[in-house]
């Protein structure tokens, strides 16, 4: 029996909500040393969540692909090169938070070239897939913690 349209997984209001924040499309890489260690970026002061630990990454622009953006963004923030063939897309978060929606994919990056370095004042973190959790994030990004324990 089919359940009616607005009955359970809708509440009064949250289609015109959800239907009227602007979504925004950004990408990220878990970037898995040799060692099996994840590198977390710390949000600098000045930017909205500072102080959260994240995904490198950042927003796919017009006509981008993900994995462009996601190699153009590292190149930006870290100082590393890697291509398309290095990405392994391994999940997507989307994550609706008061102003907008969040729609990103995890890639996984195994292969890079240059040491990260953080380029645009953030801290940089090594660190194992069992103390991800230790580490808060953007809610955005939690859910992705267990499946990277789960992989790793």
């Amino acid at each position: 029996m089919a359940a009616e349209p607005d009955s359970g997984c809708w509440q009064a209001g949250e289609r015109e909500t959800a239907a009227a924040k602007p979504l925004l499309l950004v990408t990220a890489a878990a970037l898995i040393d040799v060692d099996g260690r994840v590198l977390l970026a710390r949000r600098p002061e000045g930017k909205a969540m500072a102080g959260l630990w994240e995904f490198p990454g950042g927003k796919i622009h017009e006509g981008e692909s993900p994995e462009a953006a996601l190699i153009r963004e590292l190149k930006e923030e870290l100082g590393v090169d890697t291509r398309n063939s290095c990405l392994a897309a391994i999940a997507c978060a989307s994550h609706d938070y008061p102003d907008f929606h969040l729609l990103m994919p995890l890639f996984a990056c195994r292969t890079w070239a240059g040491e990260p370095t953080p380029h645009e004042g953030q801290e940089l973190a090594w660190v194992r897939p069992a103390r991800l959790a230790d580490y808060p994030m953007p809610p955005a990004d939690e859910p992705l913690v267990a499946i990277l324990r789960d992989l790793l």
